[in-house]
Order: structure tokens, then sequence, then C-alpha cells
């Protein structure tokens, strides 16, 4: 390829013409992943498959179809998602629930490994990580995929029951912005198809519609000219080939089939200014799209698609910093902004350079303008070399680690960038190509002055679009149309002047610390680690593992946490967080992002209520810039007045509204019942934000920090340990050591005992009863407890979705979750929350308490208990080759002194469903139960 790149003819077309003209021009094709086999039978399928090992012994089987929502008549509206629930219940080869029960026989979950979704343009299945080595899987997978693609059954009565379910997904997603988009829909897209094209659809049509349409719609539009197979994993390509070949030639051609458009948007002269307010919205955002023509999918096979996406994310990236700075201000002009190029909202047949805004209450015209005004101001003066070298670096960087992690990308990965080709057309070259033609080619030939010229053509006076999603409540004031039409015009008619590019050469740290030595060195076979401990007491734990190269993870930890401090400080303890708004050392916030651009390395801290840590994340290459980071982290927490005052400004903004949304109220009520009003368990509201104390959180901070001697600091990933080990005692044995010894303290902040209901009405714009069930009581802390906690959580599950969403057309779905605690006391709860209609919540109760009470007394189907065993198998084998996993588990090890890795496999094979069964009865008879209701009444 680098014979096609010689000199500057891509940025020089781009400098002499317009940027759109640029990109129209013959450039080079963008050559497609040779290690992709892609082919099209007779019949019109398209398929792609893939060899790759990771995860081991798993592959993922996909089908996109080129049809969505957009393609519905009025008398069609939803049956594109319809359809694709009807996927899951009954084909030819796998009648009724037939083809979940076999996945989750083989370890297969579904609504984890076994989804889809449908949106405007597409529908895609999947069936993911599949366990390979499973005889007949393979097959099976690719009949599924064969069976979607033309073998529905739509029986009736399937149908039938799957109208409730969809009415109860319906009732679940629509909150105040879902309400808005479907009234902003018609005046954006005035005119088109798109003006009514959300999936969901209306439940006029998903209650009443006749089977015969359902039909119709399946007939007419899922057929193999619009669907591509996607197969990746570890798999025989060539045997893969052959069965799709052979499986699917019989899904009949459609020669006379009907067009699939893809429908135009149409531009605009003056601006369209839209407003809408919902009254349990609690934020104000704003949506400034600047509408250009999008890339032709067949212009996207050439080296100009390329160069245009590498251009427009530097664009966006150069101008969300500037805005980030903005914010940090003491007074911000908004709470959050950013901008993005692409899709203009739900459309793919046109992009916009769009700008999100959320403003504060009485500064909506503000926040715009601010928006507007940054927007404006890189239009006319550009962008500077320093922002665009910041920019371009950090790009690089991200497409460098990917680059590193070429041999370890993961089957998923794969996937969408195949679906995405299938689809939309988007350009699969493969990471060694794309970073071969981009840093060596695109980025060194690419200069500022041409992404100034590209961001003109991005930014125009027509094809403007501003849509406000606001409160409805009384006494707030939004602005007019009229007078966002004048913010627009004013902005244009101000005087500006250029960004000033505030840089410093100045290193994150002026000098190396005195560093400390390794004391003690031992290897570790528990979890193949080498421990350290340093001069000043920290015990370091290393874990060397080769599953990413270019990944290294940290954990610091130390027992204390806010339990150290009083009930009386617990505004102070809620805002904890708010002590790394002002950087580090010498850098605020904003010029510390500048001084990290290129580097793969960050640290957060976090002060939980039993102990403080240190989270990190890196690139091999950059474990210094990390450990500098942590340093910096224990002995210079910078405080800066004015990111503080931003920092209260935004905060009491954003919760200024938030009892608006119906599901603060469900949220508090949790809390208030299950903590019993305990002082720690309180919400922030908007009235304590100027309570906080910023002298006292940087003394808590600080308090917390001050000493290092009994901090455990676990790394795990490509560690070099000969090497590295001399960086971390430098860094690491430099922390500060007062030797002090101390643990958490018991806050008494303990879940409510005995039988006890709360049920309040809340009135909500979409008539819903959201319900939590609390079980909790004492558990003996171990590692059994554990597994048996994880399977009882996952056989409920499995019971209310069959009991309950199936059955019933009660809910989209019921989640189960459940958690042992050590400390302070070795405690255990199970909850199980949903929502459904009003009118159906008592009888859904008691399916939800009997199915519990029938696991506790009989125990569960050993049907369903060798589903989760299979799926825990399958899960606990992928996990062993993520960095993360260790990580966690050695921490639990340090943090409880139990191993919830020892024997897994065998401890997961040995579980009976008596040992369930007891388990739960264990739990369940303690007799702490708590119910929290909330429930809005279908209006008269």
């Amino acid at each position: 390829m680098k014979h096609l790149f010689r000199g500057l003819f891509v940025a020089a077309a781009i400098i002499c013409c317009s940027f759109q003209q640029a990109f129209a021009q013959q450039l080079p094709p963008i050559p497609v992943d040779p290690n992709v086999r892609i082919g099209k039978l007779d019949n019109g399928l398209t398929y792609y498959i893939r060899k790759n090992a990771l995860p081991e012994n798993r592959a993922d089987f996909y089908i996109a179809q080129k049809v969505g929502s957009i393609q519905e008549e009025d008398n069609q509206r939803g049956l594109a998602h319809f359809l694709e629930h009807m996927c899951f219940n009954g084909t030819t080869h796998f009648p009724g629930d037939a083809l979940k029960q076999y996945l989750e026989r083989i370890g297969v979950k579904f609504g984890e490994n076994l989804n889809a979704y449908t949106s405007v343009d597409e529908t895609v299945y999947n069936i993911s990580n599949v366990p390979v080595t499973t005889p007949g899987a393979i097959d099976s997978c690719l009949l599924i995929l064969h069976d979607w693609s033309n073998d529905l059954t739509l029986d009736p009565k399937e149908i039938d029951k799957e109208r409730g379910v969809i009415n109860e997904e319906w009732r679940t997603r629509m909150s105040a912005m879902q309400r808005m988009q479907e009234k902003v829909l018609p005046q954006m897209f005035v005119g088109t198809k798109y003006a009514n094209c959300f999936p969901i659809g209306t439940m006029d049509v998903v209650m009443n519609f006749k089977y015969q349409t359902l039909r119709d719609y399946y007939e007419k539009w899922y057929r193999p000219d619009l669907q591509g197979i996607v197969v990746v994993g570890d798999i025989d390509v060539d045997a893969i080939e052959s069965k799709i070949k052979t499986m699917f030639a019989d899904v009949p051609a459609q020669p006379n089939a009907a067009e699939r458009v893809y429908y135009p948007v149409n531009d605009n002269k003056e601006p369209i200014i839209i407003i809408e307010q919902d009254k349990e919205q609690p934020h104000i955002q704003a949506l400034i799209f600047n509408k250009h023509e999008a890339t032709p999918n067949d212009q996207k096979g050439n080296l100009g698609y390329l160069v245009q996406y590498y251009a427009t994310n530097l664009v966006s990236y150069m101008l969300n910093a500037r805005l980030n700075e903005l914010t940090q201000t003491a007074n911000p002009p908004f709470i959050y902004a950013a901008t993005y190029d692409g899709d203009f909202f739900v459309a793919k047949t046109k992009d916009a350079f769009t700008g999100v805004v959320v403003c504060k209450e009485g500064a909506v015209e503000d926040g715009i303008a601010s928006t507007l005004r940054e927007i404006e101001r890189a239009r006319q003066f550009g962008f500077t070399e320093t922002e665009y070298n910041r920019a371009r670096t950090e790009y690089l960087r991200h497409l460098e680690s990917a680059y590193n992690e070429r041999d370890k990308r993961k089957n998923v990965e794969y996937v969408n960038e195949y679906v995405r080709h299938f689809l939309d057309n988007e350009p699969i070259p493969g990471i060694e190509e794309e970073y071969n033609i981009i840093a060596n080619q695109v980025a060194p030939n690419i200069p500022v002055a041409a992404l100034n010229l590209m961001i003109k053509e991005l930014i125009t006076d027509d094809n403007q679009v501003i849509t406000i999603f606001g409160p409805e409540k009384e006494g707030i004031q939004m602005p007019t149309k009229d007078a966002i039409l004048k913010t627009l015009k004013d902005v244009k008619a101000e005087k500006l002047t250029a960004y000033v590019d505030k840089v410093s050469d100045e290193p994150l740290m002026a000098e190396k610390p005195k560093g400390g030595k390794i004391v003690a060195e031992k290897e570790n076979p528990l979890f193949g680690t080498t421990e350290l401990t340093l001069s000043n007491g920290v015990k370091v734990i290393l874990k060397k593992t080769d599953f990413k190269a270019d990944e290294i993870r940290m954990k610091g930890v130390s027992l204390g946490g806010s339990s150290i401090f009083p009930d009386s400080e617990i505004i102070n303890i809620q805002s904890l967080d708010a002590v790394g708004v002002g950087g580090l050392g010498n850098f605020s916030a904003v010029d510390l992002e500048k001084v990290l651009a290129g580097k793969k390395a960050s640290v957060n801290y976090g002060i939980g209520s039993l102990t403080e840590t240190v989270n990190g994340n890196c690139s091999p290459k950059d474990l210094e810039t990390m450990l500098q980071l942590t340093y910096l982290t224990f002995t210079a927490p910078r405080k800066d007045d004015d990111a503080f005052a931003s920092y209260k400004n935004r905060s009491k903004a954003s919760l200024q509204n938030q009892e608006l949304n119906p599901n603060v109220a469900f949220s508090d009520s949790i809390q208030a019942t299950i903590y019993m009003h305990h002082p720690r368990a309180i919400q922030m509201k908007a009235d304590m934000i100027d309570k906080i104390d910023y002298d006292k959180l940087m003394e808590m901070y600080k308090d917390r920090y001050k000493d290092a001697s009994d901090f455990t600091f676990i790394l795990v990933g490509n560690i070099d340990i000969a090497k590295d080990k001399v960086l971390i005692a430098e860094y690491l044995g430099a922390l500060p050591a007062t030797n002090r010894k101390e643990t958490f303290r018991d806050t008494k902040m303990e879940m409510r005992k005995g039988v006890y209901k709360n049920e309040f009405i809340r009135q909500q714009e979409t008539p819903k009863a959201s319900v939590l069930v609390l079980y909790n009581g004492d558990c003996k802390y171990n590692q059994k407890n554990d597994i048996l906690m994880s399977m009882t959580s996952q056989i409920l599950d499995l019971v209310y979705t069959e009991k309950v969403r199936e059955d019933e057309g009660g809910t989209y779905g019921v989640y189960v979750g459940g958690n042992l605690n050590k400390y302070p006391k070795e405690t255990a709860y199970l909850q199980i929350i949903f929502d459904t209609a009003p009118e159906k919540k008592d009888k859904l109760m008691k399916i939800i308490f009997a199915e519990a009470e029938n696991l506790a007394k009989e125990g569960p189907s050993e049907a369903n208990l060798n589903k989760v065993k299979e799926y825990m198998l399958k899960k606990h084998k992928e996990n062993l080759k993520e960095n993360g996993y260790w990580l966690g588990n050695i921490d639990e090890y340090v943090f409880t002194g139990v191993n919830m890795m020892k024997d897994y496999e065998t401890l997961v094979n040995s579980i009976t469903a008596k040992e369930i069964q007891k388990f739960a009865n264990d739990l369940f008879k303690q007799k702490n139960e708590v119910e929290v209701s909330m429930v809005s009444p279908e209006k008269k």
C-alpha cells in the first residue's frame, strides 16, 4: 500500500478544494482484511467467516438484516420489533421455546449470549460465546440462523403471549425522553418516513394487529438479499463455509422483491427550532445539529473515507477539550457540553455535526450560546498546532493500543466490524493495515490547516436544527423559538477572538521521589504471583499474564474508608469525589489532560465505606506515568477554588429538578425503607451542595492517603517483573508512611429485619408499578455460599422469565441478584425488581412469592440447575483469560481471606438441587423480607 501514499496528495486535495469534493475524487481503495472469508450465495445471502481463538473454544453466530422500523406502514408500526421477539418463540426446527431451552442447556444465556436488537434501519440477532466443542453446537446454531432467515412459525398463541411482553417493554422504556423524542421526530423530519419510525411502534398496533399482517411483513422483508451471516470464532473456516452453502441454499430468492429504499432527509434553509417539555424530565438538554451529506455507501471503500473519519474525530476531540475547559470555570455556562459527527439523529442517510449541551435552569440561552460560540470560534479561526498535536497523539495512541492487541482481539470485535460492513459498507482493512495507513501515511500528511478548512464545511449557515428537551414544571422558564433564533444570530454577529492554547513543557513530576527499597520478595503459588514488601511497609502483588499485550491493571487498597469519619460528616463523605476536580501536583484537571495526551495511563481514587483505594490502568510502556500519577494521588492533591466552585455549580444545577424523575422517588424510598433512615443512607439533593466544606474534604482525603504503610497494591497484566519492580520500588516505595494501625469501624448501617411493606402512589405520565422485594439475613461468608447465591439468583431468573414474562406477559423482565457481605457482619441479601402494569401487580406478586417459596421448599428443577452450571462453567473458563478477573479475585483474597477461584469447577459440578433448596430456605426462613412498591394508577 505504501506506494499509493507518496507525497502530500491527500492533504493537498483537501486544502485546494472543499473537503467533500476531495473525498469524491478517485482515491486509492481501502483493502479488505484477507483473514475474513466473504462470499455470497446464488440467492443473494452474504456471509462472513473468520477463524479467531479468543475466547478459546468459542464462536459467535450473527445474522444481520437490512430491515428495520423504517420499512413499516402506519398499520405495521412496531412489527419489525415484534418480529424480532418472535424469532425466540418458535421456528420450524425449534418449536415453541425449544430454541432458548437448547441454547441454555449448552451454557448460552438468554439476554446475555442470546439476544437481538431492532433499530430504524436494521435488525441484528446474535448467539454469542457458543462452546464449539459441545457436540452438535455449530450445526444447531447455523440451523437457528437459517430458521430466523426463513422459517419462523409465527404461531398465533405465541404471538398473543408476546403482545403483553412488548406492551410491558414499552411501559418500562416510556421515559420522559422517549415521549419527547416521539413528539420531536415529526417536526425534525417533517414529510419524511422518519417522522414516525421508532421501533417500539404503537401499542394499538402491537395489541391488535392481525396474524397475517405480521406474516406478510416477514415474507416481504426477511429475505436472503437483505441478510448477512457472520460466524467468528475457534472454528474451521472451510467447514463453516461448506455448511452455510449447503444449509442456506434452500432459502428462496425473491426476484420481484420490494425495493429496499434508504429514505432521504430534507434540507432546510432556515433553522428548525423544536422545544418539548415533559413533567418527568429532570434536565434541560439541547441538541445542535448542522446537517451535511452523508458519505454514500459506495464511496466508503476509498481512502478518502478513512481520512474523513480521522479528521472528524480530531475536530470533535479538539472542540470537546475547549468545551471541557469552559466547564471547569467557576461559573460554567452549562452543566456539560460536547460535540460529535455522525448520523442525523435517527437517519443514516444524512449526517450532522452535533453539539450536545445540558443547560442550567434559567440559563438555557447562555448554555446554547456558549456551545455555539466555541463551534463558531473554531469555524472562524480554526485550531492551533499544539491542539492538533495533542489530538493526533491521542488518536494514534488508541490506534497503537489496538494494533498492539491485534493478536488478542475477541470474537465480538470482529463480528461488530463485519456487521457494519454488511449493513453500511464500513471499511474492514484489519488493524494492521489501518494502523499502517493512518499512523504512517495519513496522520503525518494531514496538517492542521486541512482540518481548519474541514470545519468550515461542517458548520454552515443553513441545515441547522436545534432541539431542546426540558422539564414541564411551574416556575421553569423555557426559551421561546424566537429567543433561540436570536441567540443564533447574535453569536454569528459577535466579534470573536482566536482561542489561546495554554501549554506547558513542565513534566508531570519535576523530579523523581527518593525511592524506597524491596525488603522482601517471595513467590505465592496460590495465584501464581510475586509478592514484594517495600521499605515503607507497602505490599505489592504482581501477576504476569499474556491475556493482553497493552494492559496492566492496578488496585491499591487499605482498610478504613469513610467509616472512620462520624455520621455528622455524611454530606462531605458523599462528596469526597470532588477532591479530584482540582487536578494533581502543579496541574489543573484541564492541564493534566494536556500533559497526559498520548499516554495510556490513568489513576483514580475511591473512598468507600470500608476501604480507600487507588485504581489504575496503563500500557506497559506507560507504567512509570501510572506510578507517577499514583504518587501524586497520595502526596499532591491540588486545591482549586474555581474548579470546586464549578463542581458545586454544576452539581446543584443537575440535582435541581431530579425529583421530577419518578425513579428518584423509588430509589429514595428503597434506601429509606431498607436502612430505616440511617444517616449514611441519604441521597444527595440540591439543597445539600452548599453545605459541602472544601477544606474539610481536603483534610479528610489527606487523612485517608497520608499513610501508605497499610496499603496492598495488586498489579495484573503484561508486566516485566524483573524490570518493573525497580520502578515500583522507586515510586510506591516512596509513598508516605506513618505506620498507623487501623481498620474500618461498624457504622451500624444494617438492613431492616422482619417483614415490612412500603407501597406508595406516585402519579406518572405512563401508568406503571415498580416493585422491589429484598430478602436478607445472616449467612456464612465462603466460596460455596457465594456460588449458591449466584445459582439461586440465576435459577429464579429462569423461573420468572418463564412464569412472569412468557406465561403471563406481565413484564419485560424480572431482575434477580444477590450478594454476600463479609464485613462488618457476615450477611446475605437477594433482591427481585420488576416493572409492570398497575392492574397486574398483585397477580404477579403472588407468582414472585410463590416461586421463591417453592424454591425454598422443593429446590430447583434439575434442568434449570444444569443450565446454570453450564453457563457458570463456561463463563469461568472465559474469565480465566481476563486481567480484571484475576485482579478481582486476588483483591478478594487480600480483603476477606477467601479464595473464590479454588477448585471452582469441581465445586460448581458438585452442587445439588437439595443444597440450593437448603440455601434458599436458610435465607428466607429468617423472615427478613422488605417490599417497596411505587404505583401509578391508570388515569381516570
